[in-house]
């Protein structure tokens, strides 16, 4: 009668230990992205400071803006953050950038910045530190983005597209609509690639 027991002991533990192990497509699933050169980078969070390594972000589909409080295409917040509301869960995420680069659009602090971005327009993509995006002294993301193809953003509200292996798709100037038809459609190509 012992045995009976200790045989379903035995079969039950290795079961468990099968099923805990994972393998083929499981095992890909489960270990994480290995993280592109354009992301091995850390910025500061705009909120709080906080240090972020952009890998965190590896196998996302990216659309990285830098952006300004006091400038005409400012509005385009409201056009980010529903994309990022529309598609996140998809694998999209937007990465805001606030730079003063641009008729002294974005003056304030940090502080200030992240509470303008979330009490007028409701931000909740991922914002990083107030730094340079044009030039030889702009941020490496940007510089990267920029030797990449996608060239130094002329304007506040400038977008790169950069898909889930970390290469730049496109770039879009000012004038494009965040939520617009253009960038919609890039974004759910890129999110159908994987």
């Amino acid at each position: 009668m012992a045995f009976f027991p200790l045989r379903f002991v035995a079969l039950g533990a290795l079961l468990g230990a099968l099923l805990a192990a994972p393998t083929g497509a499981m095992a890909a699933e489960a270990s994480p992205a290995v993280c592109p050169a354009l992301l091995q980078k850390t910025f500061n969070r705009l909120q709080d400071d906080a240090p972020q390594n952009l890998c965190q972000y590896a196998g996302k589909v990216l659309l990285v803006v830098n952006t300004a409080s006091y400038c005409g295409f400012t509005p385009q917040y409201e056009g980010l953050e529903k994309l990022y509301a529309n598609y996140g869960a998809q694998g999209l995420v937007v990465l805001g950038f606030p730079s003063n680069d641009f008729g002294q659009q974005e003056p304030g602090k940090g502080k200030d910045i992240a509470d303008f971005c979330f009490n007028t327009y409701g931000v909740k993509f991922p914002m990083f530190e107030k730094s340079v995006v044009t030039g030889k002294n702009a941020n490496p993301l940007f510089l990267e983005l920029a030797k990449a193809g996608g060239g130094s953003p002329r304007w506040n509200f400038y977008k790169y597209l950069v898909g889930r292996d970390g290469k730049l798709i496109d770039s879009y100037s000012s004038m494009t609509a965040p939520d617009g038809s253009s960038i919609v459609s890039d974004v759910k190509k890129a999110l159908a690639k994987r």
